[in-house]
């Protein structure tokens, strides 16, 4: 009795504060379930990658051999056992994953430290800072392409509902959300390989320093394609999406009264239907952006774009622990902070949402 007498000792004011403040404490709620995902898929990836094949030792040894810092007489005594297992003891790698994990997590905690980069010695964070803008920039273009069209296609295609246009568009939407992403990326490289229209890059092969003007121009040819792609992977179940929205909202009771008493056709689109289409939509819009970070990962590969999804497809592959860690912890923390912040604009979008209300 004494132990739910102090349970209802310890609840009661955490019940007052979230009814006195419902959206503070739901995004005080979220941000501590963030840190608690966060905190297990880095256990397991540290897991994982432990039961990964393949030895990170091996690759180190194979990249000074590869160097050519290594004399011929020195090569045998790179991979002799008592070598491998020095080099494994001071990186820590002969500890178990767990220990590991917790001596990389009080690093970043404590001393703000990612590390470094186990095959290349680099700091990790200079070389995820030298590909996030990158990845940032044309993931940020591909969302606000898909909203701006999504949008206008949905709502132009709601007012055309059952005739052979919206037939045609919604099979072509479909067509497109259901079409391989990666077979889109590699028939566009086929285009510009055969066409010579467009690079296979998509990145200009000289530094912005060194001409701002003709860098901009450059990169635009570069990344027409894969933004092509990205466009058309998302396009079609947004647009869709939006449309279904829409035609929903206005079979709704509600707007039968406002057009009964004489309001414009205009102002029910816009300043009744349209707003209410941007819940669905914000609620989405994160799960959007995920997938748009998760299929750059393919884009970056078969483009040859540097950006943060091929670093970590190079660490993955080279079994670079530092840097996978380092990755996915920030396109983790990336969806989760934009969840969080789709659920704020929800809830400033909507009036009607109060948090922690029944």
């Amino acid at each position: 009795m004494k132990i739910k007498e102090m349970l209802q000792w310890i609840m009661y004011p955490l019940g007052v504060f979230r009814k006195r403040f419902p959206l503070f404490s739901f995004i005080l709620g979220r941000i501590l379930t963030m840190l608690v995902l966060l905190f297990v898929l880095g256990f397991a990836v540290f897991g994982l990658m432990e039961l990964a094949p393949g030895d990170i030792v091996d690759q180190i040894m194979i990249q000074q051999l590869m160097s050519g810092e290594t004399k011929a007489g020195q090569a045998e005594q790179l991979f002799a056992t008592e070598q491998l297992d020095a080099t494994r003891a001071a990186l820590g790698l002969d500890r178990p994953f767990y220990e590991q994990y917790f001596r990389w997590l009080k690093r970043v905690v404590v001393d703000h430290d990612l590390g470094v980069s186990l095959i290349s010695r680099a700091p990790v964070s200079f070389l995820i800072g030298t590909r996030l803008a990158n990845s940032v920039l044309l993931n940020m273009i591909s969302l606000i392409l898909i909203t701006t069209c999504s949008f206008a296609l949905g709502v132009w295609f709601s007012t055309k509902a059952g005739t052979k246009t919206d037939i045609a568009a919604t099979f072509f939407a479909l067509v497109l959300h259901a079409f391989p992403g990666i077979l889109m990326l590699i028939l566009l490289q086929l285009f510009a390989a055969s066409s010579g229209f467009f690079p296979v890059t998509g990145y200009p092969g000289f530094p912005f320093s060194e001409n701002p003007p003709r860098f901009v121009f450059s990169y635009a040819h570069h990344i027409f394609l894969p933004l092509l792609a990205a466009f058309l992977g998302g396009v079609g179940g947004t647009m869709r999406m939006i449309r279904a929205t829409m035609l929903d909202q206005l079979g709704q009771p509600y707007i039968t009264s406002l057009r009964a008493r004489g309001i414009s056709e205009r102002r029910v689109f816009f300043n009744h239907a349209f707003r209410n289409t941007l819940n669905p939509y914000i609620t989405g819009s994160a799960n959007l952006l995920a997938g748009l970070f998760s299929g750059s990962l393919i884009l970056e590969i078969i483009f040859a774009y540097p950006g943060i999804g091929r670093l970590m497809y190079e660490a993955v592959t080279q079994e670079d622990i530092n840097l996978v860690l380092a990755n996915l912890m920030f396109i983790s923390s990336l969806v989760l902070v934009g969840m969080v912040l789709a659920d704020i604009i929800l809830a400033l979008v909507d009036p009607r949402i109060r948090y922690g209300k029944e």
